[in-house]
């Protein structure tokens, strides 16, 4: 089951909370909307699922057009943030609550909330109430619930929103494997961009009501389309400068840009993820590097995060280095050190590298 949303337009009051908005979603894909809050992608995502109407612009699953249609017609699966699950109501009966509804026959209910038990992993626990779960347990339930009936596409706001850094890595880890058992066509809306890169199969970065971007994680996060999706997505340097003569000039560092070879100059702004700065205690001498002082030390888990100021450029940079690069370095606050761009991505008004 696809799913089209074609000029979408919704405001509230004087607010344009989406701005001719299009986007496609393909059978048995797993899709995550991501943005800043305000961007657009909630109502985006009520739109779909019939819960809002859009002021114009038209809604289809797969070839048949349903933006009239309420939302008890479309037959879709919805998660909340915060589980809505009912509290006095068992694992069980949360499941089976919507079947009831729909008056299937009693030993139906029971074998299709049996099976999603087991899909969820939730054996043995049918008969606890919410209050006696955890917040990872609760949003399988929540999450079983919006499959009971076996809709035509499943909708997440903000799935895991509410849950600790541990469970959502857990969970995420798990949505991903259960898509892949079920291939319903699925459309979550998050702001963190790790669970959107480690879980879809697209990825949509929306800012200000539109579209910025959409494409697979990894040409996303090697190839954005523009300075927000860049700037959005992780951690970034940001250098102002100029381009002329086929060279970039930041300041005192100065990066090949091959498709600006005029002698014109134009301004500049170039981009410098953490990880793909370069950090030494001297200089060899082979490109240009700022010079600057080590001003914070931060381990990190899997890296190290070192902060530093460069005095000539006025500029604060982050440097992310690995546990045997740090130890080979032993910098420590106060260091002088020299840093330079292994990576840069460039954006000259149309033109990017």
């Amino acid at each position: 089951m696809s799913i089209t949303a074609k000029n979408i337009v919704k405001k509230f009051g004087s607010f344009t909370a989406l701005d001719d908005v299009t986007l496609e979603v393909g059978g048995g894909q797993l899709v995550a909307v991501l943005g800043p809050s305000g961007s657009g992608k909630s109502t985006l995502l009520r739109i779909i699922a019939g819960l809002e109407l859009p002021d114009s612009g038209t809604v289809l699953y797969h070839d048949e057009e349903v933006t009239d249609s309420h939302v008890r017609e479309r037959n879709v699966g919805f998660v909340f943030q915060h589980y809505a699950l009912f509290r006095h109501m068992n694992v069980f009966e949360n499941i089976a609550f919507g079947l009831r509804v729909r008056r299937w026959p009693k030993d139906e209910v029971e074998h299709r909330v049996n099976e999603l038990i087991q899909l969820v992993q939730l054996e043995g626990l049918g008969r606890s109430l919410p209050s006696q779960l955890s917040g990872g347990q609760r949003q399988r339930v929540a999450l079983a619930r919006a499959l009971a009936p076996s809709p035509k596409v499943l909708l997440l706001d903000e799935p895991f929103g509410a849950l600790d850094a541990k469970v959502r890595t857990e969970l995420r880890q798990w949505l991903r494997r259960l898509h892949e058992e079920i291939h319903v066509t699925s459309l979550f809306v998050t702001h963190d961009q790790e669970e959107a890169f480690e879980v879809a199969d697209q990825v949509v970065v929306m800012n200000h009501g539109k579209i910025e971007q959409v494409g697979a994680p990894g040409e996303i996060f090697e190839h954005p389309a523009n300075p927000f999706v860049m700037d959005f997505l992780g951690d970034v340097n940001v250098f102002h400068g100029r381009v002329e003569g086929g060279r970039v000039m930041l300041g005192d560092l100065a990066v090949d840009y091959p498709d600006q070879p005029h002698q014109e100059g134009r301004t500049a702004t170039a981009f410098v993820r953490s990880h793909e700065l370069e950090i030494a205690r001297s200089w060899n001498g082979r490109g240009s590097a700022l010079k600057a002082e080590v001003v914070q030390v931060n381990p990190a888990r899997g890296v190290v995060k070192i902060r530093v100021i460069s005095a000539d450029f006025g500029l604060a940079l982050n440097v992310d280095v690995s546990w045997d690069r740090f130890t080979e370095l032993r910098l420590s606050v106060g260091d002088h050190v020299y840093v330079a761009p292994r990576r840069v991505r460039v954006f000259v008004e149309d033109y990017a590298i």
